[in-house]
């Protein structure tokens, strides 16, 4: 059987349907749901079916609002100070004059060998993608030169040419002006 939550709130079922209702952001306008739905008797089993959540999930969030009240279900992403950048901002200036000048191998600079300079610079491994990361941070892509086609022969182009209108293929070499 499903273990039953309540929500300790003097709010009734229609201001806490009115606040889903006419909540501005989508994770507090779920939170607002979640709650309207436990205090009107539904189980988190229940409630997790109808919103494509775990029960596990509702149980937290009446938890939070048992706990703290409105400011607990408040969207908390923006919040999270998220990873530090792996370069600093003079390492990023040191990797942005170096884009400058061509790469030790020679050639152009890519994701991996800007991942590779700043392994060296880290003294730690660094996954490629990180590179071309910063790469694009910094304003920069890979600037490759656009391939040269091989000189062609002119007698297979031409053979490879449709039959002109009059119905016959003219000779390899022979224009239209010498029939």
């Amino acid at each position: 059987m499903a273990k039953r939550v309540t929500v300790t709130t003097e709010l009734t079922t229609e201001e806490l349907h009115e606040r889903y209702r006419n909540a501005a952001n989508a994770v507090e306008r779920t939170h607002w749901h979640i709650l309207w739905l436990i205090k009107e008797g539904h189980t988190p089993d229940e409630v997790a079916l109808m919103l494509g959540y775990t029960a596990r999930w509702i149980r937290t969030i009446v938890q939070r609002w048992n706990r703290a009240g409105e400011q607990a279900i408040r969207d908390q992403r923006r919040h999270q100070k998220g990873a530090p950048p792996l370069l600093s901002l003079e390492q990023q200036k040191e990797l942005d004059q170096a884009l400058d000048q061509p790469p030790a191998d020679g050639g152009l600079w890519s994701g991996p060998k800007v991942a590779a300079w700043m392994a060296e610079r880290l003294d730690r491994e660094v996954d490629p993608r990180r590179g071309w990361d910063y790469l694009h941070r910094l304003g920069r892509s890979t600037r490759v030169p656009r391939p040269q086609q091989e000189e062609s022969d002119q007698a297979s182009q031409q053979a490879f040419k449709k039959t002109p209108r009059g119905g016959r293929a003219a000779a390899p070499g022979v224009s239209r002006s010498q029939r």
